[in-house]
């Protein structure tokens, strides 16, 4: 085990944000996100915009990750950065800028799995917040993936569950559009779901055989909802907002959460743990706390700023491949698509 300070430079590019971080070992020096309000116009993301914004933030937000840590790129030990997935112009962006680097100043460059960084958010050194031991699942969900993951070490992780179709942060995204909210809408639902009642308007829950997730069904079933409800009651959706995004939010999370009792009587683990933007949700957060008392799991939320998509995940994940030695060739290249 090297035993002085590693500082390590990670660069987080997937989708719509431009995010630098420096660590020092396990603890985050800085993490500087720039975020691209430009898509709100368009109620999504846009690929070519978002790739056009990297080109522009990437230089200053680094400067800016390696100013606010107190150190100059020559204090750096290595680079990381979001191999996948993702989409490919904004990889494409923060994957060249950190071979260029690592190049430049002949240092190693490590290539990280977006998905992975967000389980492995959870050993950043932080005060306040505990480190889950191996083994432990964990509940990755996000606003293109739904996993659960069985990770036994920082480099043996297992898929044991996903989702058949969308994901459930598209799921909070399009219900909010049905009902006229704009984007990002995830966040709007979570906010008018605290004024509600969830059980105000029951909602199917999809049958998915095993540990997989469906919500395409779910989200249909939404929209024939509203469409019926609005055709006897033009102003139904503004006279009832609390209740319906409470009740949405209720139903994806009892499906989130009969799928995590399935994996804790499959594998015996019942350590848990959350990652990805959507675990940032409030009525998850809370609804897993609960388990603790309920079924006598120990649960780990991240601190909120490592939830979302950001560098300081990825550059834990560098840290550790550093002390392992494994280490990226120039010539590896950025996937949409990337193999767990």
């Amino acid at each position: 085990m090297i035993e002085r300070k590693i500082f390590t430079l990670a660069i987080e590019s997937s989708c719509d944000d431009t995010s630098a971080a420096v660590l020092c070992n396990d603890v985050v020096l800085s993490n500087i996100v720039a975020r691209q309000p430009i898509h709100e116009e368009y109620g999504g993301v846009v690929p070519e915009l978002a790739s056009r914004a990297h080109q522009q933030n990437i230089v200053p937000v680094v400067d800016v990750a390696l100013k606010k840590a107190g150190i100059t790129k020559n204090d750096l030990d290595c680079i990381a950065f979001t191999q996948g997935p993702g989409l490919m112009g904004s990889l494409l962006v923060g994957g060249s800028f950190a071979k260029s680097m690592s190049c430049a100043l002949q240092i190693p460059l490590i290539a990280i799995n977006h998905m992975k960084a967000h389980i492995l958010a959870h050993f950043i050194n932080e005060e306040g917040f505990d480190k889950p031991d191996f083994p432990f699942l964990a509940l990755t969900i996000s606003g293109g993936h739904t996993q659960i993951v069985k990770v036994t070490s920082f480099f043996d992780m297992e898929i044991i569950g996903e989702t058949t179709d969308d994901a459930v942060g598209e799921a909070f995204d399009k219900s909010a559009k049905i009902l006229g909210l704009p984007y990002p809408g995830g966040p709007l639902i979570d906010k008018f779901a605290q004024e509600g009642n969830p059980k105000a308007f029951p909602f199917t829950k999809p049958k998915v055989p095993g540990l997989n997730f469906s919500f395409s069904g779910l989200k249909t079933q939404i929209l024939y909802f509203i469409q019926k409800n609005i055709a006897e009651n033009p102003d139904f959706i503004e006279e009832n907002k609390a209740d319906i995004c409470a009740s949405i939010q209720h139903t994806i999370i009892q499906i989130l959460m009969d799928k995590l009792k399935l994996a804790v009587a499959a594998t015996g683990i019942n350590k848990i743990a959350i990652g990805g933007g959507v675990s940032a949700n409030s009525g998850i957060r809370t609804t897993l706390k609960e388990t603790e008392q309920k079924y006598g799991w120990k649960t780990y939320i991240p601190k909120f700023e490592y939830t979302t998509d950001n560098a300081a995940m990825i550059g834990i994940v560098g840290y550790y491949n550093f002390l392992e030695g494994n280490f990226s060739s120039a010539e590896i290249t950025s996937k949409a698509r990337i193999e767990f």
